[in-house]
């Protein structure tokens, strides 16, 4: 019998690792399961970009695992069993159950309300690419209106600053408000917190500071203070969690709901599970939890690949290096900031803004998608055999630094 791999989410995460098995594994002894609710893959990185009014390729799915011997069933994961082994997924058929062997978990991330009361009910937000459809939909009646219109956007985290520069530079005719819980760009150097100021007085955006939000309503937002102000459009960016999916099935999970892994992105509760992506807690090489961000999908997923490839076929488990080394911002097309951090997770000193950090910005966004939408490439035709499988979930002696 087959060996079963099924993966939940085919984002950059899990894209990439199930095309990587699927050209490395023998396909006599392992079948691949990817299971996702879109057709398409979802460039997360570039959603504000296409509820501002942009074109953005989303590859359809099938066509990136052409040719793999990936199975595509495309459905909503409603709860994983990992006593049992099974995965549930609702679909238009009526749904049913996956049965695994090994299984990794990439569902990725999704808004956080923070428990703010209104946020589900009047706030646009940026995380799926429905969710950004919809926003889009929204500014456009805006701009049909002939006056324009005020959009508020709540949180001052990379999604925050990339979506309120997008908006302001896409379209000129909307007043845009960036609201901060702090100081604007607090993360970043003072360098690169002063070019951001400029960007935002270039591009006409309105930033308030130092203000928490108590509710969101129709037409405003009520801060902490008492203060209101009034918005059109709300899009939230103030956070982001993860699906409640692995702590109901009794994987073992950080109090945000996030997997609890060891080096090898295996599950410390069940052998049998890996995580990569927004879904996993994983202390990085500084000692720090590796954050929720497309390089750490890269890292997460490079090591959960290799890992599982090693115990499978009974080879050493190469180790991947989990850094963290910068951010990258966007700030409209034309302009950008890239701030490297230090060990400590500190912003450094010096930092790069400008049309060369946009340029970065873009070729890094670019060559995501280009290796998640062609995850074979380059990969050896030989394709390995599996060794015993009693073998599969054994300690981690043959971990290679």
């Amino acid at each position: 019998m087959k060996h079963r791999i099924v993966v939940l989410g085919a984002g950059y995460a899990g894209a990439y690792v199930a095309g990587n098995l699927a050209r490395r594994l023998s396909r006599a002894d392992t079948e691949i399961t990817v299971v996702n609710a879109e057709p398409d893959f979802v460039q997360r990185l570039r959603l504000h970009q296409l509820a501002a009014g942009q074109d953005i390729e989303a590859p359809k799915l099938a066509d990136v695992f052409a040719g793999t011997g990936i199975r595509l069933r495309l459905a909503r994961i409603t709860a994983v069993d990992p006593e049992r082994q099974v995965v549930a997924v609702a679909d238009a058929a009526g749904g049913g159950e996956i049965v695994y062997d090994t299984l990794l978990y990439t569902l990725g991330s999704a808004v956080a309300d923070q428990g703010v009361p209104g946020v589900a009910e009047h706030a646009f937000h940026v995380t799926s690419r429905p969710a950004a459809l919809r926003l889009r939909d929204c500014l456009d009646r805006l701009g049909r209106r002939g006056a324009g219109g005020r959009v508020l956007v709540v949180g001052d985290g990379l999604t925050g600053i990339e979506t309120a520069t997008e908006f302001a530079e896409s379209r000129p005719g909307l007043s845009v408000t960036l609201v901060a819980r702090g100081e604007l760009g607090a993360r970043l150097s003072a360098g690169a917190r002063s070019h951001l100021r400029q960007a935002c007085h270039r591009l006409g955006i309105t930033v308030v500071e130092h203000t928490s939000v108590a509710a969101v309503e129709t037409t405003r937002v009520v801060c902490a203070d008492g203060a209101v102000l009034a918005s059109d459009a709300t899009v939230w960016t103030a956070g982001f969690a993860v699906s409640p999916i692995a702590a109901a099935g009794g994987l073992e999970v950080t109090e945000s709901g996030r997997i609890v892994v060891d080096r090898t992105m295996r599950s410390v509760s069940h052998p049998n599970v890996y995580a990569a992506g927004d879904s996993v807690y994983v202390v990085g090489d500084n000692g720090r939890p590796l954050p929720m961000s497309c390089a750490s999908a890269g890292f997460t997923g490079q090591q959960a690949m290799k890992a599982m490839m090693g115990r499978l076929t009974g080879a050493k488990i190469v180790s991947t290096k989990l850094d963290y080394v910068g951010n990258h911002v966007s700030l409209g097309r034309r302009d950008g900031i890239l701030q490297m951090v230090d060990g400590e997770g500190q912003a450094k000193p010096k930092y790069v803004g400008g049309r060369m950090a946009a340029r970065v910005k873009a070729g890094i966004v670019t060559m995501s998608l280009w290796t998640t939408s062609h995850p074979t490439f380059g990969l050896p035709k030989r394709r390995r055999h599996l060794a015993d499988v009693q073998d599969a979930f054994a300690g981690d002696s043959r971990i290679a630094a």
